[in-house]
């Protein structure tokens, strides 16, 4: 769930980035009672997301303004599909039209790259998830949008759960000491996952009691190997080097979970434009 108050302070940031005191072309060029209709144009097919910040986005740009939506989040979308119709300010629409397209076609390009990797891993035991390699401030709506693509959300910050990575393990002196250390001081709700490198790590992480077990960068062999170790178990995570092209085959493995940064680091963005329509209201 998307909180208003984030939503409308993300906004404003934005908005006071594009527009510093005045919109030199729109404010000059037309009168304030000069009206338009626009609409959206998917140029790409996909998974919409951001449907309703972008509305959102003109609201706070004030002025008339009226949205009517035909998809909605969630929604695929082919390219040439009219995703809505605005009707209002010409200034309203122009100033508000670069914000509420970057965080739509942001939105919707995780969204899109998330539903893909849910089809490649379709009939296996794997889920898909995301990870913190978020980009600053726009970690709640990446977020969002990796579930609107079908997928499932890590934890969102540090504090949602203990997570012995290797620097984590490498400072504090091996994987035993420190779940350990965590278990005389974390709460009962709270889990313990860690990261291993090797086969070897997994039988002490096992021993050791962890909640969750990370496989980092292990070969579709070992990731294999480690499924019959565990046995069951405890939930085990694929992590590294993930891509479209392998992705597949390390579902196969019989892993629980598969966790990819780059669903929200370096995502493509999913092509929609924003036209004036020659007729005016």
């Amino acid at each position: 769930m998307l909180q208003q108050t984030y939503i409308d302070r993300l906004i404003t940031t934005a908005l006071e980035e594009d527009i510093h005191y005045v919109d030199v072309t729109s404010d000059y060029l037309l009168d304030d009672d000069h009206t338009s209709h626009a609409y959206y144009l998917a140029k790409d097919s996909g998974v919409l997301c951001g449907i309703d910040i972008a509305r959102r986005v003109f609201e706070l740009v004030g002025g008339a303004f009226e949205m009517e939506i035909h998809m909605h989040d969630g929604d695929q979308v082919k390219k040439g599909d009219i995703i809505a119709d605005m009707r209002g300010s010409t200034k309203t629409l122009l100033k508000g039209e670069r914000t509420a397209l970057n965080i739509l076609q942001h939105m919707s390009g995780i969204a899109t790259a998330t539903d893909r990797c849910v089809s490649l891993v379709s009939g296996t035991n794997a889920q898909i998830t995301d990870t913190r390699k978020t980009l600053p401030g726009l970690r709640q709506i990446q977020k969002y949008a990796v579930t609107v693509g079908g997928g499932k959300n890590h934890r969102y910050n540090l504090s949602d759960g203990a997570m012995l990575k290797d620097n984590h393990i490498d400072a504090y002196g091996g994987i035993t000491p420190a779940i350990a250390a965590l278990r005389k001081k974390i709460g009962h709700m709270v889990k313990i996952e860690v990261e291993v490198r090797t086969l070897d790590e997994l039988q002490e992480a096992l021993s050791a009691g962890a909640d969750i077990i990370m496989l980092d960068n292990m070969s579709c062999e070992d990731m294999a190997r480690a499924v019959e170790i565990n046995a069951g178990r405890v939930l085990l995570e694929a992590s590294g080097n993930v891509t479209e092209s392998n992705i597949r085959s390390i579902a196969e493995t019989g892993v629980d979970i598969i966790s990819l940064g780059a669903l929200t680091h370096s995502v493509r963005c999913f092509d929609i434009s924003m036209r004036i329509a020659k007729e005016q209201a």
